[in-house]
């Protein structure tokens, strides 16, 4: 079969395609592109998720690295994707292979690529790795044992390195002190026992929930922080009259934010309140990027405080690449990812959560008085949803045709302005409210998503994007 990687690599279904003989393949193909890029015997990071069979895919890939003269650095269990990150520059290395599916359901697993900053490798280098993946057939690899004796893999714990590195970022004992009572979700993934291990020891209290190892994720229909995935956290948040819940994806890169009444509040908000506190009250000046998937409420914060804000498509494949080029502040997606100066250019769930918990503390606010301290400054509201729709993989050219000529003069009875075909087919309309129909790069679902500051134009924003599409 033939690999092609999507958004942040390849995914696929566990046993069917997501097998160990195609693990093998990429790790060649990945291993091909950094000895062509001229790094021999230099080191790469390999590390893994929760989900089923994962630290056995990172095992496969690190034996074919290592039998490709490289030097590989093997976590020595299931490691947030923002650590993982982090170890590529404290072992500077030239990158890393994290064997994950992030949100993806249970049925499937990931492998992502990584460059030596620790980001997200830019499309072209995507295409490259593709292009390098052996045919269907035996990988050159040496086995686990053989290669640890000889130290050409080795395992390690990447969290230290991490969390000193996390201390020259943020000062945890303000947070420690707070009396906060704090809900954690970590989704029966890579972020359980974090925020309990960063945040003991002082009046702050920590909670969790599926926190175990189970890779069929309960109780959710996967490890996505959005409703109705959050709901059993946000219910356990009311339930225990916790002060906020704080929710992370299935390898920790992403976050969701429930307010003290239970009340998710979505990742477009969180965005804002994330710039807010970096620009307003950490006084801090830099670039905003952001994908054409999230809020315009960024716009209002750049003109505010006089900093440039960039749109790109939507992944950090075009996001980590962009914040490298322009020292950025911040960026972001729409689906809860957010990365930070001074860090690394990848997704951090936790360190945004971080965030979250030190704007409350600062500001001496509760979440939802967060959300109107936000709305008061931007002068805006923000109202935000998005529908995934399953399509016939033999429809896709049918749709990208009736999209493409697709001219009507208003959208959910709002005037259309400009259609922005960059990634997908963004219908910009009057006083900034916005209409995109996408398709996913990691499975075969469009997406269709609006952002307008009047609630009630929600619902008919999005089923004229359906009825545009010829969903409905």
């Amino acid at each position: 079969m033939t690999i092609e990687f999507g958004t942040d690599g390849w995914r696929g279904r566990i046993a069917e395609n997501y097998t160990f003989d195609n693990v093998r393949r990429c790790a060649q193909g990945f291993a091909r592109y950094i000895l062509e890029e001229g790094h021999a015997g230099e080191s790469v990071v390999v590390g893994h998720d929760r989900r089923f069979a994962s630290e056995h895919f990172a095992t496969a890939a690190a034996e074919v690295l290592a039998a490709h003269n490289l030097h590989v650095w093997l976590t020595d269990g299931a490691t947030p994707t923002p650590v993982i990150a982090y170890a590529v520059l404290d072992k500077q290395a030239v990158g890393a292979i994290n064997i994950t599916a992030s949100h993806n359901p249970p049925t499937d697993n990931g492998f992502k690529v990584r460059d030596h900053t620790g980001g997200a490798i830019a499309p072209h280098g995507l295409k490259a790795i593709e292009a390098l993946i052996p045919p269907t057939g035996a990988v050159k690899h040496i086995p686990l044992a053989e290669a640890t004796e000889t130290e050409s893999v080795q395992l390690f714990d990447a969290s230290p390195a991490y969390i000193e590195h996390l201390h020259d970022i943020i000062d945890l004992a303000p947070i420690k002190d707070a009396g906060f009572k704090i809900m954690v979700d970590p989704m029966w993934g890579n972020g359980a026992a974090w925020f309990p291990r960063l945040l003991q020891g002082g009046r702050t209290e920590i909670l969790e929930v599926h926190t175990a190892r189970n890779p069929i994720f309960p109780e959710m229909s996967r490890p996505e922080p959005i409703p109705p995935n959050v709901d059993v956290g946000l219910h356990a948040s009311v339930e225990t009259n916790a002060d906020v819940c704080i929710i992370t994806d299935g390898d920790a890169d992403r976050l969701g934010v429930g307010d003290e009444n239970g009340q998710f509040i979505n990742q477009l908000r969180v965005f804002g309140l994330l710039a807010y506190y970096l620009l307003e009250v950490r006084g801090q000046r830099g670039a905003i990027v952001k994908t054409l998937s999230t809020t315009s409420l960024l716009d209002k914060l750049g003109e505010l405080y006089d900093v440039p804000v960039y749109e790109t498509g939507v992944g950090f494949k075009y996001i980590a690449p962009k914040m490298t080029a322009t020292n950025a502040l911040i960026g972001g997606e729409e689906s809860g990812g957010f990365a930070f100066r001074n860090h690394v250019p990848e997704r951090d769930g936790i360190l945004a959560g971080l965030f979250i918990l030190d704007l409350m503390r600062t500001l001496g606010q509760r979440p939802s008085e967060l959300i109107a301290t936000l709305f008061a400054r931007t002068g805006r509201q923000s109202y935000y949803h998005r529908i995934d729709i399953e399509f016939p993989a033999d429809q896709k050219e049918n749709i990208m045709a009736r999209m493409d000529s697709a001219t009507p003069e208003s959208v959910g009875g709002v005037a259309l302005l400009t259609v922005d075909k960059t990634d997908g087919f963004k219908f910009k309309l009057q006083g900034g409210s916005w209409m995109l129909i996408r398709f996913s790069g990691t499975e075969p679902i469009i997406r269709v998503y609006c952002e307008t500051d009047d609630e009630s134009r929600v619902e008919p924003i999005l089923q004229d994007g359906l009825h545009i599409a010829g969903l409905r």
